[in-house]
């Protein structure tokens, strides 16, 4: 009995001191969390953030998609004039910074600044989308859902009605829709945005500030990153969303944040506002074993792939900025993967998984009613990571490894196009067509490709797959290395930088002359994409029964922590919806005898300067500004303030997202949380949880002082 009330009263503990976590709906705020928002120092209402009658907070906060997948958002962004400027993160940008540079005008290194409108740059495939609003409409889904149904049939009813849901809501407007599922499929949302095609970069400090501290400080506080870009959004003359055209203007935005430059104390109320990716705060024991496994496999190829890329990256400016896009992306879930695991182990959070679910299985047995509708759930969990434990391994090697190859995944891409040129009966008029849209897709391919890095690639993560993997699960690639080479992946890499029609433009460009499908289906590149798809696809198949019982137990799960904690608010896991958290300004102590102050200066960016071309390099002209104390307005006690942390829960996507104080004014922009939480998307520690921001302070510095961007200074409101 003891032991049972003390598992009871732990369950109870790790619940209610969560307080603040969450990542909360906005039509919900009122009801929910608006009175400990104002006990925590907020002055606003809830009307003031979301209102279905008045502009308000959310109208000026934005979510950076592409074309063809709008709504799953890579990252958040502010909007600070009445000119549709935006703020949002260095690394957010930094794709567009890079396909806008060469060795001749290297952005990367030097920073782009606008200075007059028309030298703004556009970004084709970039859409920008603010939420118009959101609605509940669990009401016409869930009465159409029977528990015996399986997934896929579910799936089937909640697509058609969500269909019809959008199409009655949107009409004849611009609105773009989708309809949701939250807490796993309990609860259904409509959401409507309007999505602006026209996004362009307007202004990047160099990427030795914007990136200040690479890999090394990645994670890591203190920080002291000048983590901004900016861009403008514009829209058709008459206001509607359009296409770029030179005929278009200025975003004029329902709101924009004014920029407070009063500086930022210990306690101050912070809120954050965004799009965060995704969260898996209801994942079970069974789920998180599989995540670590995961998460080792990703690390340890990951490495091997970064190394290849950077040592051909400092040989040459024109590969450093072909591949620095790439090598961000490959790099920041490679150090993901690694804190994750070290911070789950060090927080012990499989214990406290295993103790949420002995009080889950302790109240389901209370009750008959519960066992008949719950009993199942962890059992079909359990059973289902088991049936797929050497597939999830498997299929995580296929990503990291196979599909690491850059090459494969572009000849995939044109089969179809291939097959159509290559087509005795298909007419010249489809065969030019499909000829124009291979050589579209090369010239934005080829522009960031280097064969002697793909060529590498090939020899180390396809030796690895071939290493780690079982032969029941070796593609045809694996198995013609293995029997025509002997296994010398060395020699097969060699041979497929020599002979590939991929691996040179030119090699290309001669083939779309004289097309032949013999030689295409013979191709290196060819053969190991089409591997690539089938064993992915076999694995996806296998994988299939079990993961259809894992969601089924996952649904009911998180329906039963509902039901058994009734007074708790709960947040929906994260799915790249528009959402806010709430904090404070906090420092923390990570470690006996270690404290961590709650901002960072520029006095610690020349403490941890490095040599040129470094991770660390410090440009000549901030030193400058540095040594004559030249920080403009923007100083506090005669320092300049450049990072700061609160408590907010965020997660990936909350990239760029504005952090707001108790006025509603932009105070920072979000970028990074700390390694030692970095169980966080799984487990929200509150002691050690912290997000990074980049200080207000720090950026109107850089476009002020720094870059002498007057113009856009001019546009903003400044709160002093």
């Amino acid at each position: 009995m003891k032991k049972l009330l003390l598992i009871s009263l732990t369950i109870l503990s790790f619940l209610a001191v969560r307080a603040d976590e969450g990542m909360w709906l906005l039509s919900l705020l009122k009801q929910n969390n608006i009175e400990r928002m104002h006990e925590l120092g907020f002055k606003l209402t809830a009307e003031d953030i979301y209102s279905l009658n008045q502009p308000g907070i959310k109208d000026a906060v934005v979510g950076l998609g592409r074309q063809g997948r709008p709504f799953r958002h890579f990252c958040s962004a502010e909007i600070v004039s009445d000119k549709g400027l935006l703020i949002t993160n260095h690394h957010c940008g930094f794709g567009m910074i890079q396909d806008h540079s060469s060795v001749e005008n290297d952005y990367l290194s030097n920073g782009f600044w606008a200075y007059k409108m028309e030298d703004e740059l556009s970004n084709p495939g970039i859409t920008a989308s603010i939420l118009e609003r959101m609605e509940d409409v669990s009401d016409r889904i869930l009465p159409l859902l029977k528990n015996d149904m399986t997934s896929e049939e579910r799936t089937v009813v909640v697509d058609s009605v969500g269909k019809l849901i959008v199409e009655e809501a949107v009409g004849n407007s611009d609105l773009k829709g989708q309809v949701i599922g939250m807490f796993n499929g309990n609860q259904y949302f409509l959401l409507l945005y309007t999505i602006y095609k026209d996004v362009r970069l307007v202004g990047a400090p160099p990427q030795s500030m914007g990136k200040f501290g690479g890999d090394f400080d990645n994670w890591m506080w203190p920080r002291h990153t000048c983590d901004f870009s900016m861009f403008r959004i514009y829209t058709g003359p008459d206001g509607r969303p359009a296409e770029y055209s030179t005929d278009n203007i200025p975003l004029k935005p329902k709101h924009h944040f004014p920029i407070s430059i009063k500086g930022v104390e210990e306690g101050d109320f912070a809120m954050i506002m965004g799009f965060p990716g995704s969260t898996d705060r209801f994942l079970t024991s069974f789920g998180l074993t599989n995540t670590m496994e995961n998460n080792d496999i990703r690390y340890n190829v990951r490495t091997v792939r970064l190394q290849i890329m950077k040592e051909d990256m400092q040989k040459s400016d024109k590969v450093r900025i072909q591949y620095a896009s790439k090598y961000a992306g490959v790099a920041n879930y490679w150090k993901n993967a690694f804190e994750q695991n070290k911070a789950l182990k060090k927080l012990n959070t499989m214990k406290t998984k295993e103790d949420i679910e002995q009080e889950f299985t302790q109240w389901v047995n209370a009750d008959a009613s519960r066992k008949a509708e719950y009993g199942d759930a962890l059992e079909l969990i359990s059973d289902g990571y088991k049936a797929n434990a050497e597939y999830n391994r498997v299929r995580t090697y296929v990503s990291e490894a196979l599909g690491a190859t850059e090459t494969s995944g572009f000849a995939t891409g044109i089969t179809k196009d291939i097959n159509t040129l290559c087509d005795n009966n298909i007419t010249s008029d489809k065969k030019a067509e499909a000829k124009g849209r291979i050589m579209k897709k090369a010239v934005d391919f080829y522009k960031n490709f280097d064969p002697t890095i793909e060529q590498n690639i090939y020899a180390s993560l396809y030796k690895i797959y071939s290493d780690e993997v079982s032969e029941e699960f070796y593609p045809e690639i694996i198995k013609l290395v293995n029997k025509k080479y002997s296994g010398d992946y060395v020699k097969f890499a060699e041979e497929v930088s020599k002979k590939s029609i991929f691996m040179d433009e030119s090699r290309l460009n001669a083939f779309l002359e004289k097309p032949n499908i013999k030689k295409f289906d013979e191709d290196l590149a060819v053969i190991a994409g089409k591997s690539f798809s089938e064993v992915y696809y076999v694995i996806r198949d296998k994988m299939k029964p079990a993961s259809q019982e894992i969601q089924k137990g996952d649904r009911l799960f998180v329906k039963g922590l509902l039901a058994m904690n009734p007074d708790k608010f709960y947040s929906p896991d994260a799915n790249s919806t528009l959402r806010l958290t709430y904090g404070q300004v906090k420092g923390y102590k990570p470690r006996d005898a270690v404290y961590y102050d709650y901002y960072t200066t520029l006095t610690g960016v020349m403490e941890k300067e490095g040599a040129k071309g470094t991770e660390f390099e410090v440009p000549a002209r901030l030193k400058e500004l540095y040594a004559a104390s030249d920080y403009g307005q923007y100083a506090t006690d005669n320092n300049l303030h450049v990072n700061f942390i609160s408590d907010n829960d965020i997660t990936g996507g909350n990239s760029g997202s504005p952090v707001i104080n108790a006025n509603g004014e932009l105070i920072g922009a979000a970028f990074d949380g700390n390694s030692e939480a970095m169980s966080g998307d799984i487990d929200f520690e509150e002691n050690l949880q912290r997000c990074i921001n980049v200080d207000m302070r720090y950026v109107l510095f850089v476009i002020d002082v720094y870059a002498g961007a007057k113009n856009l200074i001019e546009e903003m409101t400044i709160v002093k």
